[in-house]
């Protein structure tokens, strides 16, 4: 049995499977991210929250320990190339596999004027909000394809990224151009995808 959960999609409707499975979510400590690590727990998903910052990982941590959520500590900085293999050997020697993959972790900053924007921002934003997605989705390729059912990527996307639906009023100019550049990354893992050897689906969502 097959259930939906609460995200609206660019693309299909998501759901996960009710059978016991692995799951990794980058930035999992706050947010939407830690939401999204609730209610994958409250499924009896085990649930791999990722975090940079090991003090308010745990932090997270212990809030999910009062739900009865099972749940375990991981530590992944998406702009640390170090942090993302360790994360990647952990989980294969632990569980030998991954079956959902939401990258969630980004940077988001105050929007200036394009004119006033520096590239320092452009280049931190780009760095967490897509090289950093790509880093952590091609490492993790092997262990989602030795997924039992199949596996799943979700990159958490924004409206502000959209050129068809985007936010009038809002100047974001690093944020927005980043996640227009992940909607297309998704896109270009989604046509690789569709040969069903890889076993993988990918989505972007925009968690409105």
């Amino acid at each position: 049995m097959e259930q939906k959960v609460s995200f609206s999609s660019c693309q299909e409707p998501i759901v996960w499977p009710s059978e016991k499975c692995v799951a990794l979510i980058t930035g999992a400590n706050k947010g939407i991210g830690f939401e999204v690590a609730r209610q994958l727990g409250r499924k009896g998903i085990l649930v791999l929250v990722g975090s940079r910052d090991l003090v308010k990982g745990s932090m997270a941590m212990e809030k999910l320990k009062i739900e009865n959520i099972f749940a375990q500590l991981m530590e992944i900085d998406v702009t640390n190339q170090q942090t993302i293999d360790r994360a990647v050997a952990r989980v294969e020697k632990e569980y030998g596999h991954l079956d959902i993959l939401i990258n969630n972790a980004a940077v988001q900053h105050e929007g200036e004027a394009p004119s006033e924007t520096k590239m320092e921002k452009l280049h931190q934003t780009f760095e967490a909000n897509f090289f950093g997605v790509f880093s952590v989705t091609k490492a993790f390729i092997p262990l989602l394809q030795k997924s039992p059912n199949g596996a799943r990527i979700i990159n958490v996307s924004s409206q502000l990224g959209s050129f068809g639906n985007h936010i009038k009023g809002r100047n974001k100019l690093a944020y927005s151009c980043s996640k227009a550049a992940l909607n297309m990354m998704t896109y270009q893992f989604a046509k690789e995808f569709q040969d069903k050897r890889m076993r993988i689906t990918i989505n972007s969502v925009d968690p409105v």
